[in-house]
């Protein structure tokens, strides 16, 4: 059986910059009115992500940092960054404010880290088509309060909203509230075109079209340096958030089956457990989990609810508490899906990982296959999705950590029963969840970064050329 697991970090990786590489880069950024970040503290603070949630990922990224960071706040700045970079042949790794869970953004191979969080304006907004550019490190949370003042919505976000930033979530993210009904960011219509900074000795600042800013989505920041990206948004609505409890899985499971079915408008479907719904806070409220009943949360219309509350009993289901998105006091509901409820998950026992799966259809039978095997070292956490138009559960399940081998033969039964893997304890962007080498990934980096200088080591496709 191969090992769907690293075992070390991938090869070859360019060796560091060199005390003269760094002296020379260091006076070309003051040069240009940046300020070079040597600290220990600071290059710390630039070199954090939710990596440990993974034990795979946990000794092979610990400790990695870069030699220097440095913060941009323009378009500019970013190019005199790439031109030194380029110039003295030091690797450059880009970052936004860290949210990721795979290590996207630590660098394997020393270098700059470039943070971008000082290019945070939204641009423009189309107030009828709802189309935006926005630049790169704009809190996904600032960039949401700016759109619904103009009446519109982001169409997906993680459970990090508060934190994220734009192109941070485009190059590390996949998929998140909104899901539901809008699938996945790399789905075409989402991403409708990109500001472009290359990684040369005379950076070129570029505007992508949709077709051309495919590859450069969900990349790691491996293939060009994003500053600013075009986006379709979606009208606003004022979601309300329903946590729906039920004694038995099987109805629970049935419920999260059925309500994307409806013509209910929903915008998020989270099913956890009882054990899993027994570890996380809930908000101001909403009772606490007993252990016993099993928890459906929803992000719903106003209009939906009269029905659902018809539909509820034949779900065999009650509604257990109800709050608009924005009004509620503690937690929200959008904190408690997602890598969220791993996260709190983990902050009562952090002897827990997790794994992400798209389940096969019918779903009971891979779940039920699943634990009559594992037991409960696997607890189950699953998200509605909307996959190539088709409406899906994807399972994020706790994991007892048990050894690599355990993991192993875990990802491997769960491949067998059909499961699709995106596997979070990964390094590259074609291991975590593309599967193979992306053609068009490597040849946009063969044409934005030359030189292989851009967060070397995460795109497998360049290293096998």
């Amino acid at each position: 059986m191969t090992s769907l697991l690293p075992s070390a970090l991938p090869q070859p990786l360019p060796a560091g910059a060199s005390p003269e590489q760094l002296e020379a880069l260091a006076a070309d950024l003051r040069a240009a009115g940046l300020q070079p970040l040597r600290s220990s503290g600071e290059l710390e603070q630039l070199a954090a992500d939710a990596f440990v949630y993974s034990p795979v990922l946990q000794p092979l990224l610990q400790g990695r940092r870069a030699q220097v960071g440095v913060r941009a706040s323009s378009v500019e700045q970013v190019q005199a960054v790439a031109a030194a970079c380029a110039r003295h042949r030091v690797s450059l790794t880009l970052r936004g404010s860290g949210t990721g869970n795979y290590g996207q953004a630590i660098p394997l191979a020393g270098g700059l880290v470039l943070e971008l969080s000082g290019l945070r304006r939204l641009r423009t907004l189309d107030p009828t088509t709802g189309v935006f550019t926005a630049e790169a490190g704009i809190l996904l949370a600032d960039l949401e309060q700016q759109l619904q003042a103009g009446g519109r919505d982001l169409r997906l976000l993680p459970s990090t909203v508060r934190s994220a930033s734009l192109a941070g979530y485009l190059a590390g993210g996949s998929s998140g509230i909104g899901s539901l009904r809008w699938g996945f960011l790399r789905d075409p219509g989402h991403l409708l075109g990109l500001e472009l900074v290359t990684l040369e000795p005379q950076p070129r600042r570029l505007t992508l079209d949709a077709a051309a800013a495919e590859a450069i989505n969900h990349a790691y920041g491996c293939n060009g340096i994003i500053t600013a990206a075009t986006m379709a948004s979606a009208e606003a609505v004022p979601w309300q958030q329903l946590v729906l409890e039920f004694d038995a899985w099987e109805l629970a499971l049935a419920a999260a089956q059925r309500l994307p079915a409806t013509a209910l408008l929903l915008n998020a479907l989270c099913v956890l457990e009882a054990p899993v719904a027994a570890l996380l806070p809930w908000p101001q409220g909403c009772p606490a989990a007993s252990g016993q009943g099993h928890r459906v949360l929803l992000l719903a219309a106003p209009d939906a609810l009269p029905a659902l509350e018809a539909l509820l009993p034949a779900l065999g289901g009650r509604l257990l508490w109800q709050a608009p998105q924005g009004q509620s006091r503690g937690i929200p509901l959008r904190e408690l899906c997602w890598n969220h409820t791993t996260l709190h998950a983990r902050g009562q026992n952090p002897g827990f990982t997790y794994l992400q799966l798209l389940l096969p259809q019918p779903e009971a039978a891979a779940l039920a296959a699943l634990r009559q095997r594992w037991g409960d070292d696997v607890l189950w956490h699953l998200e509605g999705v909307r996959a190539q138009g088709q409406q899906r559960l994807a399972c994020l399940p706790l994991v007892r950590w048990r050894g690599r081998e355990a993991l192993d033969a875990l990802i491997h039964h769960a491949c067998e029963l059909g499961c699709l893997l995106f596997n979070p304890h990964a390094i590259t962007v074609e291991d975590g969840g593309l599967g193979g080498v992306d053609a068009e990934q490597v040849a946009a980096k063969a044409r934005y970064d030359p030189a292989g200088l851009l967060n070397p080591g995460k795109l497998r496709g360049w290293l096998e050329l």
